[in-house]
């Protein structure tokens, strides 16, 4: 996917530890519209490449908006991005979704978490245009840790339908959303963004109403996985070509050393860039991109971070 450069236009402090950078492109053409949800790749001044959520409205196509949260153990991603400053330049990749608005939904549910906010609020501007049924619960510590707290309560797309919850405990949240689950229907669809735990939970609380495949979840960090158990096993791919997986290598590694081009970018299981074709075989799945729906068809796989049950895959790359 090829990456365009981008000028910072504006910084604005959300909180002491999220600002939100607009971008614009370099060459002052307009960016192409994009699905709520998305996600795109951007490149720091230090040439580190981490995936943000765009939150600004889907059909906006003067300027992107990403919103960075400083996190304490960062690997140089986000402490670079509150290094930058108005008028820097980066560049960023095409927009692509890992969670996106389902299309036959007779109501919309948004749950976010913190910074999981972002990927919901391009989802609220686009349910909105739609004329959709939807409310956003958001859920933060304090009011000064919320992250675009005036433009959910004063925008006209939202203003009726935002809920802030704050300063409520983990453990106490889920009362806050079982009014909502009691009133849905298994033709409803609840997006969740946040914190393992947290989305642990709010998948508890609407999984039994609207069901598993109607509950999608964005997450930022990888899952740790015991490997002692790991086996080889073989992959083909559609062209004929086959390759054998050591225990201890990952597809997408022996992939990319016998010359294989394959697009990546965190080889963490979370972005989704590797996510492949299955045409054969059983994958193992340890991603945090794919939905439950995708898993349990077994069709796709991500080839950073997911091995095979069966002794051999046969894939196709995307």
């Amino acid at each position: 996917m090829s990456a365009v450069k981008v000028r910072v236009a504006e910084i604005v402090s959300e909180t002491a530890q999220i600002r939100a950078l607009r971008l614009v492109r370099e060459d002052g053409a307009p960016f192409t519209p994009y699905r709520g949800g998305a996600h795109v790749d951007v490149t720091g001044p230090t040439g580190v490449l981490r995936q943000y959520s765009l939150c600004s409205p889907p059909q906006d196509s003067s300027s992107l908006l990403i919103a960075v949260k400083r996190e304490p153990a960062s690997r140089g991603g986000s402490a670079a991005l509150h290094e930058v400053a108005e008028g820097d330049r980066l560049e960023v990749g095409e927009p692509r979704n890992l969670l996106a608005v389902a299309e036959d939904a007779d109501r919309h549910v948004l749950v976010a978490g913190g910074i999981g906010v972002t990927p919901l609020l391009s989802m609220a501007y686009e349910l909105h245009r739609r004329g959709a049924e939807f409310v956003l619960y958001y859920f933060a510590r304090s009011r000064a840790e919320a992250a675009f707290v005036d433009l959910l309560e004063h925008r006209a797309e939202f203003r009726d339908r935002v809920r802030l919850v704050l300063g409520v405990p983990r453990a106490e949240q889920p009362a806050a959303l079982a009014a909502e689950a009691a009133a849905l229907t298994s033709a409803s669809h609840v997006y969740t963004c946040g914190p393992q735990g947290f989305m642990d939970q709010v998948t508890a609380v609407f999984e039994p109403v609207v069901g598993a495949e109607h509950v999608h979840v964005e997450n930022f960090t990888a899952t740790e996985i015991d490997t002692s158990g790991d086996k080889p096993f073989t992959v083909e791919l559609d062209t004929g070509e086959v390759f054998e997986i050591p225990a201890d290598r990952s597809v997408l590694s022996v992939l990319e050393d016998s010359g294989i081009e394959v697009f990546k970018s965190c080889e963490e299981g979370i972005c989704g860039s590797c996510v492949s074709g299955v045409l054969e075989g059983t994958p193992e799945h340890r991603d945090n991109c794919l939905s439950a729906a995708d898993k349990a068809s077994g069709t796709q796989m991500a080839l950073c971070v997911s091995r095979a049950k069966s002794e051999k895959l046969v894939i196709e790359l995307y």
